[in-house]
């Protein structure tokens, strides 16, 4: 176990964000206490060096700052009273999940009530960039928290920027996941196409990497599209779903046209109910591949049985 330099900080939610946040301050040098509610998660990160908790109330008993990384609405609500009924003195939260405003509002009045502060962060980037720490945190809520917080951030992110009120992070991270959504659909399409015009994948890869029509997404996703792979989800279908469905809502309520952004939600429904749900939303490339009657010799691509 790493010594502990830096302080204690708690982690709830020890899933491909959660837990690649409590493997890098782990190694920075930081006591991590952790919890999941899967004990397969608890079990792998104890073998990083991540002291696990019984629950999330012990977690807040034992961290003056905690970050969440949650897979639903549902499990913040129900962290946060867990903070709440733990009655420690004041701890400032990191709410680094994608979720719709209200929820996250909702959690940051149950958490005030309990004396403590809530700060709204969610990341952009994928499970393999939160692994290397390529991640920018979106962070709202109070100026001087935030501040205080920097050294931690530099931990496992390369880039907290201070959007200001409460709430002005979401905002932006449904922006730039509207953009990930359609630059993923994309790079599918491109590759698809390319193969349907007789390239192979990988020159296609090679090719627009190193041309105008590159992005960070491609980069990202493409090679797992190339190899036909999608059994290491750096995102999972599933999970994305419900962040794609947050963005819809925003857009709707705010009566924003969205036509590309539109355009991607068949093809990742499509995903859904063919059985992706557990894999990469590189996946994507599979279900364009299946529309364009594409068959590449035995596919490494492996759909699992009732995962939709």
């Amino acid at each position: 176990m790493a010594v502990n330099k830096r302080g204690t900080v708690g982690v709830v939610g020890l899933g491909i964000m959660g837990g690649a946040f409590a493997e890098n301050l782990v190694a920075a040098g930081w006591r991590v206490v952790g919890y999941d509610i899967d004990a397969s998660r608890r079990r792998a990160l104890a073998k990083q060096g991540v002291e696990i908790a019984e629950n999330a109330e012990e977690v807040t008993r034992q961290a003056a700052v905690i970050i969440l990384s949650l897979p639903k609405p549902s499990a913040l609500a129900a962290t946060a009273a867990s903070i709440a009924k733990a009655k420690s003195p004041r701890r400032v939260v990191i709410e680094a999940s994608t979720f719709k405003l209200a929820d996250k509002i909702g959690a940051e009045a149950v958490l005030r009530e309990a004396g403590h502060v809530l700060l709204d962060c969610p990341v952009s980037g994928t499970g393999f960039q939160a692994k290397v720490k390529d991640l920018v945190v979106y962070a709202s809520g109070p100026s001087a928290e935030i501040k205080k917080l920097r050294p931690l951030f530099a931990d496992f992110t390369r880039l907290v920027e201070d959007l200001g009120p409460f709430g002005n992070g979401s905002r932006m991270k449904y922006i730039a996941n509207l953009l990930v959504a359609i630059h993923n659909v994309a790079s599918a399409e491109a590759l698809v196409l390319g193969m349907k015009a007789g390239l192979p994948p990988e020159v296609v890869y090679e090719q627009v990497k190193v041309g105008a029509g590159n992005s960070r997404v491609f980069e990202l996703r493409a090679p797992m599209m190339v190899a036909g792979n999608y059994d290491q989800p750096t995102m999972k279908v599933s999970v994305w779903q419900k962040d794609i469905d947050v963005i819809d809502s925003f857009a709707r309520e705010l009566g924003a046209p969205t036509p590309l952004f539109s355009a991607t939600l068949p093809i990742y429904a499509a995903a859904m109910s063919a059985g992706y749900a557990m894999q990469d939303t590189a996946s994507t490339c599979a279900v364009l591949e299946a529309m364009a009657g594409i068959k590449r010799g035995k596919a490494k691509t492996r759909r699992r049985k009732g995962s939709s």
